[in-house]
């Protein structure tokens, strides 16, 4: 079996690390004897699909057949809307490749099953993604309201 690696770091949180990730999936890859075909990294926010150049390169990569299932650290590395996730496993699907989570185990599209928790964690990752605009949104709100930065508005929101 051919396995792509997929590793995101947001550019929010710059203490982030995508070697954390790409260990985690080198040694699954190892222990399930499969090869790694490439390892594909961004660093930019999921949704900021023209800036991930790298998961252009592997959707590609796919299309072409260059590997047999796409392993990822965690779903939300990939995705942050249930329409993108659903697409993107139906593009998969097609390319004949399978997809596959790390830290979500139960994530496996090979199985009617792991479709299923597939696209129930897809969901999950939309409301994730949804609240943390509402929360940056307020803010970004309060800031404007008593003209401060957004980071002075949130020490301020924790202080009340």
């Amino acid at each position: 079996m051919r396995a792509a690696l997929y590793g995101r770091v947001s550019t929010v949180d710059k203490d982030q690390n995508p070697e954390v990730q790409l260990t985690q999936l080198r040694g699954y890859c190892g222990r399930m004897e499969w090869d790694i075909y490439q390892e594909y990294v961004d660093e930019a926010p999921a949704a900021d699909l023209l800036s991930r150049k790298s998961w252009a390169r592997l959707i590609k990569d796919a299309s072409l057949r260059k590997f047999d299932v796409l392993l990822v650290w965690k779903i939300d590395r990939a995705f942050r809307s249930m329409i993108h996730a659903s697409n993107t496993l139906n593009m998969l699907r097609r390319y004949g490749v399978d997809f596959r989570s790390y830290m979500e185990a139960s994530i496996d599209t090979t199985t009617p099953h792991g479709e299923y928790v597939f696209n129930i964690m897809a969901a999950g990752a939309t409301l994730e993604s949804q609240m943390i605009s509402q929360r940056v949104k307020a803010r970004m709100d309060y800031a404007k309201r008593h003209g401060t930065k957004s980071s002075n508005a949130m020490r301020k929101m924790k202080q009340n």
